[in-house]
Order: C-alpha cells, then sequence, then structure tokens
C-alpha cells in the first residue's frame, strides 16, 4: 500500500534524526483502539495484512513535543533526498504574548510532508505555563500552495487545541513501531473537546488605557488569593472528574482584560447540574473550604458558596439546560425569593488563565453580554445580584416549608 509505504519512510526518516514522534490520527487511533489489549499482549507481534495504515485516507497524522528535538535543516534535506516534498506553517508564539509585549516572534505550528498521494501531517505540540499541551491553528499565508494537501480535511489545525500531556506506548501496528497514546480512547475524547481560545491581549491593553489597573496592595493581595482559590477548586474539581467553567465576574475578567477583577471580592464557577456530584461539598471542605451556603436543590436553582481565605469566596452556580436555553438560579435569603439568570445555549472551550488550563464558554461574548449587557466594556463598581444583571428574571418563592432545606447558611 502506498500509504503504508509512505508511513514507513517518514519513520525512517524521523528515527534517522532521532526525533520521537507519536501517533495521533484519529482514524487509525479509532480502529487500534477497538484491538488495544491484542496490540498491548503481543508488541511484536506478526501482522498478517496491513489493516491500519492501509485504512482508506489521504494522509496520516503524528504529534512531535516541541521541546524534543532542534529545528534542523538537515531534517528537510534529507526529506528531499527520499522523494519528499514539505511545507512549513508558521505562526505566532502566544506563550510570549502579554500585557507589555505583543512580539509577534512566528514558532512552526505543522509541518506537512507529501509523497505520491499521501502526505504525513506533523503537529507541533508546545508545553504551556498551566502544564498542558497546546497546539496552533494552520493558517495558510497568502503566498502558499492551498492545493498542496486537502487542508480542509486535516483533524488538527482548524482551531488551536490544548490536551493533557499523554503517556506514551511503542506499540507494533501493520509491522511498523510507532508511539501512541497509551489510553487512545481517553485521547479521541480529550480531542473532541480540545479547542482553546486566547486570551485578548489587545483588548486588555486597550481597556487598561481607559480604565488603568488598579495597582493597590489590596488588589494585588485579592488577586494572588483569587488565583489560589481558583487553582485549589480546579484542582478539588479536577479530581471528582467535574467539568466546570469561569462564570460570571471571573469569565468577563479573563474576557475584557485577561486577569481578576479586583473588586469583585470572590472567585465564580459554572457546572452544569447534569454533572453534579453529591461528593462536591465533602471534598471541599477536605481541601480546606467550609460552606458558606447552600441555596435550592439539586432539581432547580442549586448554588454553593465555599469560604476561602480571608474574605474570599468561592461561588459555584449550577446551570439548568432547555431546548432554546440554559439557566441558573439565585435565592434571597431572609425573603425567600427565586431568581432565575438565562444565557443562551454554549459550548466549553479551553484557555488558560492565571496560569491555568481551565473552561470558559466558546461563545465567551453572548454569555457575557446576557450576564453584563452590552456595557460589560465599562467597569461597575455597585452590583446587586438581584437586579444589576441584564438576564435576570423573577422566579417566585421558595415555599415556607422547603426553606429548612433550600435555604441553608454556615
Amino acid at each position: 500500500s502506498v500509504k503504508q509505504h509512505v508511513v514507513r519512510k517518514f519513520l525512517g526518516l524521523i528515527s534517522s534524526h532521532n526525533i520521537p514522534v507519536y501517533l495521533i490520527d484519529p482514524l487509525i487511533l479509532g480502529l487500534v483502539d477497538k484491538d488495544i489489549e491484542r496490540i498491548r499482549s503481543s508488541p511484536d507481534g506478526p501482522s498478517p495484512e496491513c489493516k491500519y495504515f492501509c485504512a482508506p485516507r489521504d494522509f496520516t497524522t503524528f504529534a512531535l513535543l516541541d521541546k524534543t528535538w532542534k529545528h534542523e535543516v538537515g531534517l528537510f534535506r534529507t526529506a528531499e533526498k527520499m522523494g519528499f516534498q514539505w511545507l512549513k506553517i508558521i505562526n505566532k508564539d502566544p506563550r510570549l504574548d502579554g500585557m507589555d509585549d505583543l512580539s509577534g516572534i512566528e514558532i512552526p505550528l505543522h509541518y506537512i510532508f507529501k509523497q505520491a498521494s499521501h502526505a504525513i501531517h506533523l503537529v507541533v505540540f508546545y508545553e504551556r505555563s498551566g502544564n498542558y499541551l497546546w497546539h496552533g491553528p494552520l493558517r495558510l499565508k497568502q503566498h502558499m500552495d492551498r492545493k498542496f494537501v486537502p487542508f480542509r480535511k486535516l483533524h488538527f489545525g482548524r482551531y488551536p487545541g490544548a490536551y493533557e500531556k499523554p503517556e506514551l506506548l511503542l506499540v507494533s501496528i501493520d509491522d511498523l513501531k510507532v508511539q501512541i497514546p497509551k489510553n487512545p480512547s481517553s485521547f479521541l475524547e480529550e480531542m473532541s473537546h480540545s479547542r482553546f481560545l486566547e486570551c485578548r491581549y489587545r483588548e486588555a491593553r486597550a481597556f487598561f488605557q481607559l480604565y488603568p489597573d488598579d495597582a493597590s496592595l489590596d488588589a494585588v493581595e485579592f488577586r494572588k488569593k483569587a488565583k489560589s482559590l481558583l487553582h485549589l477548586a480546579a484542582l478539588t474539581l479536577n479530581n471528582l472528574g467535574v467539568k466546570f467553567w469561569l462564570s460570571s465576574g471571573t469569565c468577563l475578567g479573563w474576557y475584557r482584560q485577561c486577569n481578576v477583577i479586583p473588586h469583585s471580592k470572590d472567585v465564580d464557577l459554572g457546572i452544569f447540574i447534569r454533572d453534579y456530584k453529591a461528593d462536591i461539598i465533602p471534598a471541599f471542605q477536605k481541601a480546606g473550604l467550609p460552606l458558606k451556603h447552600k441555596f435550592g436543590k439539586v432539581e432547580d436553582s442549586l448554588e454553593l458558596s465555599f469560604q476561602g481565605e480571608d474574605d474570599v469566596k468561592l461561588d459555584i452556580f449550577f446551570f439548568y439546560e432547555e431546548d432554546d436555553h440554559i439557566w441558573n438560579g439565585g435565592t434571597q435569603a431572609k425573603s425567600g425569593k427565586k431568581f432565575k439568570y438565562l444565557f443562551p445555549k454554549f459550548t466549553l472551550c479551553w484557555t488558560e488563565f492565571v496560569e491555568l488550563k481551565v473552561h470558559v464558554p466558546c461563545e465567551t461574548r453572548q454569555y457575557v453580554e446576557a450576564n453584563y449587557g452590552p456595557d460589560w466594556k465599562v467597569p461597575v463598581k455597585t452590583w446587586d445580584w438581584k437586579s444589576s444583571p441584564s438576564n435576570v428574571q423573577y422566579n417566585g418563592i421558595w415555599p415556607v416549608d422547603e426553606w429548612d432545606d433550600v435555604i441553608q447558611i454556615y
């Protein structure tokens, strides 16, 4: 098979330059996953037929960790001698972006090696400060040959992506020795939710020109505490396998100014009610965050608040999905009044915030606008959770005989 032959030549090319790559091709990993036990138990087993690398497709996808090789001209010279045509796709390095520097230094993000009718797509992964791997988008420059391969069919590059560092396994597939993620099914699951959004430094800089940042001792201290509370909350929820995202003021801070809003006084997270687990409360208490209040119930308007260091608290809002919108609830403790906050439907993307890989709504602007209205770019110091949000609705009153259950303050 041409495909297997090209893959074999490519693996020969990179091993001659000691470049460790691993297979991330979703079609092949999907086939491998079905036979994973057999493949694991016979690392050198002969393959009577070409089952995996001969599956019908135009290209095969591999990953390369940037820090495991030196960008050397020699590789491309050898590739050409072996009959490969190649293309390098570069773009800005987001790790260098910050409030003070939008340097625009470019780094290699993707390589394509082509021979005969088959191409190898090599995706370059970089380590980011939240201790995860990131790959960039595949954007062709003006002068590039758009017919080089069917770019639209490539599995990686339509968006940037974020991944955990995979454990790798060396296996023999179709008589070829190749590294694969140890757990192909969890890698494929991760791939389907890997889309990554960069913080908007340009807009944040424009914001701070209009509204200079609060650099007071109190603000610096609060941001430090909020960051450590967010890291602790993420660790606790990740250990439980509960998916969460930045919500309310914490989400606004990320989107508008790439930082925690210093006058917000709390950290806000969202969780879909379908992901609720009864051990959330004990897990936070064990992590040293006592429950401050619990309003609502699992079936309706649940929200939890935990006490962090000093007066910084962690608010967790649970979101309920309807046919055409998503909402979370609020409860006024002294009156038993209920409120409802409506959001347009959204999906979740990864981002990096205070050196943490964390989810935000992909449709961030609509999410923020639902909550804070069209003037979300203007800082507001006084905020009433019952009347200030644009998306709040009165939602009745809890029956008095339920108050002991639905209004618990500690």
